[in-house]
């Protein structure tokens, strides 16, 4: 199978190009031209900025992961730094959905980026793929990305939302941030720690990605673990896997001081407890299914 993979240099994107290659399939990164330098092999080049991508180069691929997109946390959310969250996937993907719907030869699949945080913050109220979007900027974008893929749908391109919840790996994610509090002992819950945070560990993200591409499903998919826990249950968890203390509570004003109110509130505090109806339905077999025998899995690497 011949795959093209957008973000491919991120976390969730260099362990599905390492596994699919693995496994002797030929990824095509899809790259920005300053990017593009350091590439080995052929790559796709696009410009969002510019509203350009090397379309000709997609022709002949078998599917397509689309991951790029700029990064929630990186920067304090000012007006500017909310546009580029939201252009980086609306823009981006629109991009993208117009070149794959204008190939002479289509791929069969477009699995595209979302999370989780396109529920809003919701409290105890459990999430599947039909519940309805939340309110607030990350329920936003993630509307106007999953929106965005329409012209490949329109043109007979089968396509799968990816609504990634907390991806757990002590490689980069939330949770190599969280590690060295754990480790000098200052670990512990975020606030009240009531917050539900909706995992996956890194190893099915990357099996559950694998799974639909060879799988006929469309739409949104939860790509989270079947038993989210509380931020509080989290903390403890890593705690017993770490043989560290993990009492501690984390208050807000710290990182709102950090990140910002809007995005600590967003990032750290709103809570979707979101279940993986769509994947459990056709026959996703999780690797790690339980939070305790996930840390074990992650921390031991």
């Amino acid at each position: 199978m011949k795959v093209s993979v957008t973000g491919s240099s991120g976390l969730i994107g260099t362990a599905l190009v390492a596994s699919l290659r693995g496994d002797g399939h030929e990824v095509l990164p899809v790259v920005r031209g300053a990017s593009a330098a350091g590439s080995v092999g052929p790559v796709v080049r696009w410009d969002i900025e510019r509203d350009e991508i090397d379309a000709g180069a997609l022709e002949g691929v078998d599917a397509v992961v689309h991951l790029a997109g700029e990064g929630i946390a990186e920067k304090r959310w000012s007006d500017e730094q909310r546009r580029r969250v939201l252009e980086s996937r609306s823009k981006g993907t629109a991009l993208l959905a117009g070149a794959l719907a204008g190939l002479t030869t289509k791929p069969s699949v477009l699995l595209s980026g979302s999370a989780v945080g396109f529920y809003g913050d919701r409290g105890d109220e459990v999430l599947t793929e039909a519940s309805p979007p939340g309110t607030g900027f990350l329920a936003e974008v993630g509307l106007a990305w999953e929106a965005a893929t329409a012209p490949a749908a329109d043109a007979g391109i089968r396509v799968a939302h990816l609504r990634t919840g907390i991806v757990l790996d002590r490689r980069g994610g939330a949770l190599a941030k969280m590690l060295p509090l754990f480790r000098f002992g200052l670990g512990g819950k975020m606030g009240n720690g009531r917050q539900w945070w909706s995992w996956i560990t890194l190893a099915d993200e990357i099996g559950a990605i694998r799974f639909l591409l060879d799988h006929d499903v469309a739409g949104a998919v939860n790509l989270t673990a079947p038993e989210p826990a509380t931020n509080a249950e989290l903390a403890k968890a890593i705690g017993r896997a770490m043989h560290r203390p993990s009492f501690v509570p984390v208050p807000k004003f710290g990182p709102k001081l950090l990140l910002g109110r809007e995005l600590a509130d967003a990032l750290l505090f709103g809570s979707q407890r979101v279940i993986p109806e769509v994947l459990a339905a056709a026959g996703y077999p999780f690797q790690h299914p339980r939070l305790d025998e996930a840390l074990a899995a992650v921390l031991a690497k």
